[in-house]
């Protein structure tokens, strides 16, 4: 790697590196990825997730009807509070019906949504294997068209001269080597995975909170850009959070520690009391500000309650529910106060106003009277066994990142474009996500900025 000038090095190997090199070598260029996971556990973030968003004009072979650019754009405005980089987001959606045909000629493969997914299947197109069979795709196509891999290496210095790129100072096998390339793309994801960052932003709370993903995305190549003059994008306490269950694993739990079912039911508190309207969105929309709001609770934790009228409806996590044929016993099971407990019940279910369930539509199943109110799919919960499932806040990735422009430049703190240095995925996803999430768009934003980053580090290379 040390005597070896690259046209192309990327730095971090997920989905918006792969779509980075993968581009670049399509494009001509010679090209190194630099992954800081070992070869089983390669692929970043990307190996947990099942799709990614994508307008389309008409059905498709695994989309239903149509999902129009300014549906899309709609949606993202709506989620992020219109708190977003207009031309960004506008390029993102306006590049999004262009993935699935240039992913499967990369070896992606796509099936349609099944149950507990169907409200995803105009919108989302879903990765037959999902994420894990995603990234070995790319990664055996980045083989045949000859694009090095260094595994288990992991970046531990820049050597920038001006704002201009001349090598990743990178410890592997032992050893601390250069990585010297005409260009780089940045794509090493964000700071979820490193808990002194996180306890930066968030205090002692910080000790309560689950990492969905791997535990590689320590955020190195992100202070290192900070630390030289990039300029930030985003707070550092934003992120991607969402609702997991509380037994699940510290790190890489990925989605199946996810709980669906919050809408469908009542979150309370380890007070027994309700503090948000769980049927404000549909789950897509509104699955990601979850953590943040558990995140804010005493202790940061909270339960999500069921009866069976949701059994089967919700796709639930890996680990079994707390059941219980009562509400008592149940807020036994879950340490909570039982007369706390029936008590928020009780007062739930006489605010639940009669009305047709479907979780499908914004139905007029509603509260009320209750502060907080419940919007939407409000039923009583009534009707034994009841479930219980302990919830933590999971971090999927930290919005804080590097700023960009519309050709992926990682801009410096004078204003200008770094002359050979681009940024795609989780690094720079703060730029369109400074808060709010729409289920898929991470996939999206990494496979269009990791695209146009390799198309444009290629280009540069070759001047």
């Amino acid at each position: 790697m040390t005597e070896h000038v690259y046209d192309v090095a990327v730095l971090g190997g997920g989905n918006a590196g792969l779509c980075a090199a993968l581009t670049a070598r399509d494009a001509g260029a010679s090209v190194i990825v630099v992954e800081s996971a070992p070869r089983d556990f390669r692929g970043g973030n990307s190996r947990h997730t099942r799709n990614l968003r994508t307008a389309h004009a008409a059905p498709t072979d695994v989309l239903t009807d149509a999902y129009s650019e300014d549906e899309f754009l709609s949606d993202l405005h709506r989620v992020t509070g219109n708190d977003t980089s207009e031309a960004l987001a506008r390029l993102v959606v306006s590049h999004s019906a262009e993935c699935p045909g240039w992913m499967r000629r990369h070896g992606a493969r796509f099936q349609s949504s099944l149950r507990g997914t169907l409200h995803l299947g105009r919108t989302n197109a879903f990765f037959l294997g999902g994420g894990k069979a995603l990234m070995n795709a790319y990664y055996a196509a980045a083989g045949r068209l000859g694009i090095n891999v260094v595994y288990d290496a992991e970046v531990v210095g820049l050597d920038l001269a001006d704002g201009r790129f001349e090598a990743a100072r990178v410890r592997v096998g032992g050893g601390t080597r250069d990585v010297r390339a005409r260009a780089a793309v940045l794509a090493s994801g964000g700071f979820e995975s490193n808990l002194e960052w996180l306890r930066e932003a968030w205090g002692d709370a910080a000790d309560n909170f689950i990492i969905r993903g791997t535990p590689y995305n320590k955020g190195k190549v992100l202070r290192l850009m900070l630390d030289a003059g990039a300029q930030p994008v985003g707070d550092a306490r934003a992120c991607h959070a969402i609702a997991v269950d509380a037994r699940a694993p510290k790190f890489d739990g990925g989605i199946v520690t996810r709980l669906d079912c919050v809408s469908l039911g009542i979150a309370v508190n380890n007070r027994g009391e309700r503090f948000y309207d769980e049927g404000e969105d549909f789950w897509p929309k509104r699955y990601a500000i979850w953590g943040g709001l558990i995140a804010r609770q005493p202790d940061q934790i909270a339960f999500s309650i069921v009866d069976a009228k949701a059994i089967g409806t919700f796709m639930p996590s890996v680990f079994p529910p707390i059941a219980a044929p009562s509400i008592r016993e149940l807020a036994r099971l879950l340490d909570l106060h039982p007369d706390r407990l029936e008590a928020t019940v009780a007062r739930y279910n006489a605010a639940v106003r009669p009305g047709s369930f479907n979780i499908a539509v914004f139905d007029d199943c509603r509260t009320e009277g209750l502060d907080p109110p419940k919007s939407h799919w409000a039923q009583p919960i009534d009707t034994p066994p009841f479930w219980g499932y302990p919830l933590r806040p999971g971090i999927t990735f930290t919005y804080l990142g590097l700023k960009v422009d519309e050709r992926a430049r990682v801009l410096m703190e004078n204003g200008q474009p770094a002359a050979n240095i681009y940024a795609a995925g989780e690094i720079m996803a703060g730029n369109i996500l400074r808060q709010g999430y729409i289920a898929g768009v991470g996939m999206t934003i990494g496979t269009v900025i990791g695209r146009i980053a390799g198309g444009e580090a290629a280009r540069h290379a070759a001047h």
